[in-house]
């Protein structure tokens, strides 16, 4: 469930389910990478106070489902996620770099969806329906 969020300005209740890919669909998203990744977009929401309401991390792309405040842009927050992801990722993990020529981790693109209280739990049961299939690509 969505929570309403009350801030110094604002009072809101946002929804913004996120997914995006390593370059090239690469699924190095696995082990320790995924585990790193994953532990790297908690932070980054943590510190930026977005509220994590489930994520998935697939070998080959990233599902978030989180609430950011209006003040911000969904994609000033996407850039955020992925650049900061990638490099802290390159760092702890130099060898994905042999996997992905070019230097970049994260495809130039993204989508994302938003949702309202009812589609909001029908997004958070399919992503973690997904975390069930992973091994059948």
């Amino acid at each position: 469930m969505v929570d309403v969020i009350f801030s110094r300005n604002s009072v809101y209740q946002t929804a913004y389910h996120v997914v995006w890919c390593p370059k090239y669909r690469k699924p190095i998203l696995t082990g320790q990478v995924g585990e790193s990744c994953s532990r790297l977009i908690d932070e980054i929401c943590d510190a930026n106070s977005w509220p994590v309401i489930t994520k998935e991390i697939q070998p080959d792309h990233i599902h978030l489902f989180v609430s950011i405040p209006p003040s911000i842009s969904v994609a000033n927050a996407v850039k955020i996620l992925k650049g900061s992801t990638a490099r802290k990722l390159f760092t702890l993990h130099p060898e994905i770099k042999k996997e992905l020529w070019g230097g970049s981790l994260w495809s130039p693109s993204y989508y994302v969806g938003t949702a309202g209280n009812v589609s909001a739990e029908t997004i958070q049961r399919y992503i973690e329906r997904t975390e069930h299939i992973k091994g059948r690509r």
